[in-house]
């Protein structure tokens, strides 16, 4: 590990290589969580390296006595960031439904395909997966207007998602180039929701996702709700 990177890898999101394209996955938060939860307890971590190359030693302290129930967590990290049980939808309108609608989710995690395609089909939507841009264009071009929304990851080896969606707006079958589609990344900034805005998509969604959050952002793009 760089001397560089080393004060900064238990930030939240901060990646030795952060591109859009990079080939290795994760969202740099392991790390960030992983002291959130060792501060919890009362201890202490720290990441020591040589340099790029040689490998890297996380040396973890954790105390021999009690601690008090409630800590407050540090600044740095709030409890959010971490992964949400699913919740669902409470009742209050049964009405709100993704039945009916075919939904092209990519990403190429299969953690992350497997929890979108579960969270959509719990809501009732029509879900195919695929991996990658590539597959999300063949998808579009054999099956013109059979998707009525697409779902996909920024971060992708090979073809980002901003590759994706400009090749999408460049298709020649119109009902496949005017697919509303959502970004979902754990690119959070102001800056990156612009940049996915500017280059093709219709709303941009921060990772970790929030079931009812993306439901009505859904419902919102297909018409079914409106923005208030």
């Amino acid at each position: 590990m760089s001397a560089d990177l080393l004060p900064y890898v238990f930030e939240r999101f901060r990646q030795g290589n952060s591109s859009s394209s990079k080939t290795s996955p994760g969202l740099g938060l392991g790390l960030s969580i992983v002291r959130y939860l060792v501060e919890l307890h009362g201890g202490t971590v720290q990441a020591h390296s040589l340099g790029e190359g040689q490998g890297t030693t996380v040396t973890l302290r954790l105390p021999l006595r009690s601690m008090p129930l409630e800590i407050t967590p540090p600044s740095y990290l709030e409890p959010s960031v971490l992964l949400k049980p699913l919740d669902t939808f409470d009742g209050k309108n049964p009405s709100l439904t993704l039945e009916g609608l075919c939904i092209l989710a990519v990403d190429d995690e299969a953690d992350s395909r497997d929890l979108m395609k579960w969270m959509l089909e719990d809501f009732g939507a029509e879900v195919v997966v695929v991996t990658s841009a590539t597959e999300a264009i063949a998808a579009l071009t054999e099956f013109p207007g059979k998707y009525d929304l697409l779902l996909t990851d920024i971060g992708m080896p090979e073809s980002d998602g901003f590759s994706l969606i400009r090749q999408v707006r460049a298709l020649e079958v119109e009902a496949s180039r005017q697919i509303p589609a959502v970004a979902i990344t754990a690119y959070a900034s102001e800056q990156e929701r612009q940049m996915a805005i500017e280059a093709g998509f219709q709303m941009h969604l921060a990772k970790p996702i929030e079931s009812t959050q993306l439901l009505l952002m859904i419902l919102s793009l297909s018409g079914r709700v409106t923005n208030k």
